[in-house]
């Protein structure tokens, strides 16, 4: 039986360490991620877990926290540390409040509720002088909400480079508390168009960039229109395409030289994400002639999409001990990053995905009690 005031009081605790994601905030007392780490490996530490924090990039560390179980099998939680910016909120984002049932605050839904959660089970677990019956790897991962996965990478990469047999992976994200089993992938396209600039009353003396600009954004949104007439393999979904930013010009009086765009490609499951870029990249070069273009890949990676079987047995236990039935979802998450290793992957979590990077975010307690059992049911089983 959970305690409950145990759970709100963990959840505010956490919400009060600020851990913005620091590519969304110049303020270094928001940027936490590393304060966070080192409050949950104090935490894990006193409920004897053995503890590292893996730096990852720019003093940014993953944390690792092993609690030692009763048989030799392990289910790792990847729960990521950092949170989405703040500015646009309209109440204190981290005084993790409670009122109407809820935990107020950035992260309490994304995703620092699940840390609590966790902790507290295990710490109940070891005041009644038992351990856990998997051995849990409790991960806190950096870089989750921008700059490509660069913790979860990190982690796969140590776990395969390690030998590390991993045959269960629960990835927190905000479902309901019911089962994940399958969302998108994507590769994102950085794109520059080089033109020639001159003064706006002589246009045929430069070369617009913007108006090339205009003919990929065009054939992009083509090729949009031709993902909405294809067949949707499975419940993820089909892939889609998106153009979501531009900047160009300096003056209005000036024909612009240079014009840059971003376009994200969701990947359906089946779709090789490379091959994608790789067409994408033609495409635009095409319509953006004879202009030069210039066409990076985001971040330097592509990520498939995560689809595991619902019949999974590690899904079906996590439906069964939830009462919640498999779902896909139309967010990404750390998945992605772990697409590499041979392990049954759930996205799980308490609260809604519609409450995170709000104004006002917000975990109903209802959600940490249900989430709280099935923790305790998967520790115990």
């Amino acid at each position: 039986m959970a305690d409950v005031a145990s759970l709100v009081n963990g959840v505010s605790e956490l919400v009060r360490i600020p851990s913005v994601n620091p590519l969304q905030s110049d303020d270094a007392a928001l940027n936490g991620e590393r304060r966070l780490a080192e409050h949950l490996a104090n935490k894990a530490s006193d409920l004897g877990a053995e503890v590292e924090l893996d730096n990852v990039v720019d003093d940014r560390p993953n944390l690792i926290a092993k609690f030692e179980g009763e048989r030799p099998d392990t289910v790792v939680i990847d729960v990521h540390l950092d949170t989405v910016a703040v500015s646009h909120m309209t109440d204190d984002p981290f005084d993790g409040r409670v009122e109407n049932d809820r935990v107020y605050g950035r992260g309490s839904v994304d995703t620092k509720a699940t840390f609590a959660i966790v902790l507290d089970v295990l710490s109940q677990l070891k005041q009644e002088g038992r351990r856990p019956g998997p051995t849990v790897h409790l991960v806190g991962t950096v870089s989750e909400e921008m700059g490509g996965l660069l913790g979860a990478r990190h982690l796969a990469n140590r776990l395969q480079h390690d030998g590390h047999d991993v045959a269960r992976m629960v990835i927190a994200e905000p479902t309901l508390c019911a089962p994940v089993h399958g969302h998108k992938g994507g590769v994102g396209l950085e794109i520059c168009v080089h033109g020639h600039a001159a003064h706006s009353s002589r246009p045929e003396l430069g070369a617009n960039a913007i108006s090339a600009a205009a003919r990929i954004i065009a054939a992009l949104d083509a090729e949009q229109t031709r993902l909405e007439q294809t067949e949707a393999a499975t419940a993820v979904g089909r892939g889609t395409l998106s153009v979501t930013e531009i900047g160009g010009g300096v003056a209005r009086n000036i024909i612009p030289d240079l014009c840059t765009l971003y376009a994200g490609r969701r990947i359906a499951p089946g779709e090789d994400p490379l091959e994608i870029y790789d067409s994408l990249r033609d495409l635009v070069i095409a319509a953006g002639a004879p202009l030069q273009v210039d066409v990076e890949m985001a971040n330097g990676t592509a990520f498939p999409a995560f689809f595991t079987d619902p019949n999974d047995d590690f899904v079906q236990l996590i439906a069964s001990l939830s009462e919640r039935m498999p779902e896909t979802v139309t967010y990404g998450s750390n998945c992605l990053a772990y697409d590499d290793l041979d392990a049954s992957k759930v996205l799980f979590g308490p609260g809604s995905i519609d409450q995170a990077h709000q104004a006002v975010e917000w975990v109903d307690i209802d959600e940490l009690v249900r989430a709280a059992s099935v923790y305790r049911k998967l520790f115990a089983a």
